[in-house]
């Protein structure tokens, strides 16, 4: 009996010790995390990631954290072709965290760690439903992005542009004036970058509809949506700025020998008009010369109803790797908190900020009046729909379809195809995509 009693007992120890060692490997969610405790934890972070144009400052943040952990080491990977790389590497553990790239958001569990729910993580941090799935969110926003034009204020206003355009036809105005007026170039399309031109597609649901529902909810159901809305609204309008402006003849001489990092300072010194990229793109070009006074950012050009919106979303948001140790994923998380929190890196990038409680960098001024519009999550049951219809039909909206607005151009330039003909096989391509996955067409 001693001896069952004693046998007993170390199963009851044992089984304590288990839960005990069960409950300490469990990972507090995001919004319980308190940013310095555990400054005693000790591991190494590999952060791979996409910003090659800022890797001092991202070895700053990094000293700046170790001030509070001083045993965690972080070792940014920092790749150019960034969204192929990432996608090669997402299902290995040679990296810790990673700007999540585009998977199917019911595989999300298998490659990265649950934050928490996006019912209590909404309540303090923006853009949170990106990357979630279920209700559980997989990625932290590195930072926020609008959806405008960067442009040279001095250019413009040597153009005789006095008002920023609101409409497509007054876009094309101001850069024929631009053309007419000045030496720039009206709009560079940044054409040979490739990654540059998806841009485009960021701006066909909010910015392009005032309707958050109509990335992932509207479009996978709608029936030929790039059709002329008749009105200057909708992907047919954004998409048509581009052509109208290429056959114009308001864009760089030859597109095919832009260059990304060139543009830049070619943009400060005033030798571009502006640029559609991202709200990101407004440090780099303001900090590329000795003019960044001259640089600013309006919404693009489009107006429903009489009234302007913007699309506004996540960057890249920050996952952490399933595969890495306890120690590795914590530490990953208190690093992701200071980034989101401690450092600045949201406004220091010219990004609305994750943080409901963050300040907006002055350079949304030209933004008063204009309503920020998030993409609100695809319906219950649809969260890889869009994905499934982007592959099927291979037009990859938002997601690296750069390809097809290369083509734009090309058939722009070349006359080889007018605008109408280009959506009539988008068209074509998004109905044969809806067919092939039993879509019901609204």
């Amino acid at each position: 009996m001693k001896k069952f009693l004693a046998i007993l007992m170390s199963i009851c120890l044992l089984a304590g010790m288990a839960s005990f060692a069960t409950a300490e490997q469990t990972l507090p969610t995001f919004d319980q995390l308190v940013y310095g405790e555990n400054s005693d934890l000790t591991a190494t972070i590999r952060f791979a990631y996409h910003r090659t144009d800022i890797p001092e400052k991202l070895n700053g943040y990094v000293a700046e954290f170790q001030k509070t952990y001083p045993n965690v080491k972080v070792e940014y990977d920092l790749v150019t072709d960034y969204a192929e790389n990432a996608l090669l590497r997402v299902g290995t553990n040679d990296w810790t965290i990673m700007g999540i790239p585009t998977v199917d958001k019911d595989e999300l569990s298998t490659y990265f760690v649950p934050y928490g729910t996006v019912e209590a993580l909404s309540e303090k941090y923006n853009f949170v439903d990106a990357w979630a799935y279920d209700g559980t969110v997989y990625g932290i926003p590195s930072t926020g992005n609008a959806q405008g034009i960067v442009y040279n204020k001095a250019v413009f206003e040597k153009a005789g542009v006095t008002e920023l355009p609101k409409t497509p036809d007054e876009f094309i105005a101001a850069l024929k004036a631009i053309k007419e007026n000045t030496d720039a170039i009206p709009l560079y399309t940044n054409y040979a970058a490739g990654w540059t031109m998806g841009a485009w597609d960021a701006y066909i649901g909010g910015s392009a509809t005032g309707d958050a529902a109509y990335m992932a909810q509207v479009l996978p159901h709608k029936a030929n949506p790039f059709t002329d809305n008749g009105d200057g609204t909708g992907p047919y309008a954004v998409y048509k700025i581009l052509f109208d402006a290429v056959k114009e003849g308001l864009i760089e001489d030859d597109f095919t020998t832009t260059d990304w990092e060139g543009c830049k300072p070619m943009i400060n010194n005033g030798q571009i008009g502006c640029m559609v990229l991202g709200s990101w793109a407004f440090t780099q070009m303001r900090d590329a010369g000795e003019h960044g006074d001259d640089i600013g950012y309006m919404s693009f050009p489009i107006t429903v109803n009489g009234k302007q919106y913007a699309s506004a979303g996540a960057d890249y948001c920050f996952g952490i790797n399933v595969q890495a140790t306890y120690e590795e994923k914590l530490a990953s998380m208190y690093y992701v908190k200071y980034l989101t929190e401690q450092s600045g890196f949201a406004y220091s990038e010219g990004g609305v900020p994750i943080d409901k409680n963050g300040e907006y960098p002055d350079l949304y001024a030209a933004f008063a009046g204009i309503e920020f519009v998030a993409d609100a999550p695809a319906l219950p049951g649809e969260e890889s729909l869009l994905n499934e219809l982007n592959a099927e039909s291979e037009l990859a909206i938002n997601a690296g379809g750069n390809t097809k607005i290369q083509q734009i151009v090309e058939h722009a330039f070349n006359g080889t195809k007018d605008f109408d003909e280009i959506m009539t096989e988008w068209n074509e391509a998004w109905t044969a995509a809806q067919e092939d996955k039993g879509v019901e067409v609204r």
